[in-house]
Formats: structure tokens, C-alpha cells, sequence
């Protein structure tokens, strides 16, 4: 079996009053809109990828399951 390589996980999730992306613990482009949270992890994964690290961007809740909180 093939190791895979360490990816950068970048997270959307609900955060305080709206939306942010989570990336190794730590919250950052915070907003009430959803869709913004989302673009915001989407540039932060290209610029990943760019400087050559495998990345995934996940959205909490995109398919109807929640985190217990």
C-alpha cells in the first residue's frame, strides 16, 4: 500500500456568529456568509498547491451532517 502524501486540510465550519476556515487548529477569514468562508478556503488551498502541497478543502454541514457540538 502506497503512503499518501501529508495534505493541508482546509476546514470551512461554523464559527462564533458565521463562518470560518479551520487549518490546523486555527480560525481565520471569518464572515456571516458562507459562500465567502468557502472562497476564502478555496485561495488558501491554491496557494497551497502552488508552493507544491497536496491540499483538500472540506465543507462541514454541505451534506446535511453536523458536528455534535
Amino acid at each position: 500500500m502506497r503512503n499518501a502524501p501529508d495534505r493541508a486540510i482546509f476546514t470551512v465550519v461554523r464559527h462564533e456568529t458565521g463562518w470560518a476556515v479551520e487549518h490546523d487548529g486555527e480560525f481565520s477569514d471569518a464572515s456571516p456568509d458562507k459562500e465567502v468562508a468557502k472562497a476564502a478556503a478555496n485561495k488558501r488551498a491554491r496557494a497551497a498547491q502552488d508552493a507544491g502541497k497536496p491540499c483538500l478543502v472540506r465543507i462541514v454541514g454541505e451534506h446535511g451532517f453536523f458536528n455534535a457540538a
